[in-house]
């Protein structure tokens, strides 16, 4: 089977050259353009997320020698979590390639971060099962880049944080509300507030509520250690 040019120039973004690359084909294949002869990425996707997993417990582990499994697990879902496999997912191109049916390509899902994930994951299994495990994991560690060696600054959430301070004073935790939603239903734009019970508050927009959520908490987190 022969790629085409853009699958085959993204396999040299993923710094791979498949032997078999109808598993970088099927990879790419979203559910909604499957059919008998052509599987989607779904079983894929499920043994990548496994894959993903030992190489962020193995290179967490090698960073960290004296780390505890409670500092180790909010480090190990930072860099496992959708949102980050998105990122990645997003800086190699992965959307220009993925296979989508017209309804899912009509409705912006080339950017959907779920997608991109779920993609990014299958990705990994297809380079697993291509060539093994240190193939994989040299590929993700190289994807993955700095996110490791930066991963404690980003394991500790802006809302966790910012409950842990509110609690730390007596205060009940912080409330998040939906005050705007702009935009088509496939691309929505949130604005959300968080309010601490002393009536600070702080106001953040992004395309998930959950991204909202974090961009107003770090925002009302610096207005309060600002004051504090």
């Amino acid at each position: 089977m022969k790629l085409s040019a853009d699958i085959a120039a993204f396999s040299r973004r993923l710094g791979h050259q498949f032997r078999r690359p109808e598993l970088l084909t099927r990879a790419l294949t979203h559910a909604s353009l499957s059919t008998p002869s052509r599987p989607d990425n779904q079983r894929l996707e499920f043994l990548g997320d496994r894959v993903l997993g030992l190489v962020m417990a193995e290179a967490l582990l090698a960073a960290d020698r004296q780390a505890t499994e409670g500092q180790l697990a909010p480090r190990f879902n930072a860099l496992v979590r959708k949102e980050t496999c998105a990122a990645v997912a997003h800086e190699i191109g992965l959307g220009e390639v993925l296979k989508l049916g017209r309804s899912e390509m009509m409705s912006g899902g080339r950017r959907k971060e779920a997608l991109l994930a779920d993609a990014m994951e299958a990705v990994i299994a297809a380079v697993y099962l291509d060539a093994g495990f240190e193939a994989a994991r040299d590929m993700v560690l190289r994807l993955w880049g700095d996110r490791i060696g930066q991963v404690e600054s980003d394991a500790r959430d802006a809302k966790t944080t910012l409950q842990e301070w509110a609690q730390a004073r007596g205060m009940t935790p912080p409330r998040y509300q939906v005050v705007n939603r702009e935009g088509p239903d496939h691309e929505p734009t949130f604005t959300i507030q968080a309010e601490l019970q002393d009536g600070r508050s702080a106001r953040a927009e992004a395309r998930s509520k959950r991204a909202a959520e974090q961009a107003a908490a770090q925002a009302l987190l610096a207005q309060v250690q600002k004051g504090a």
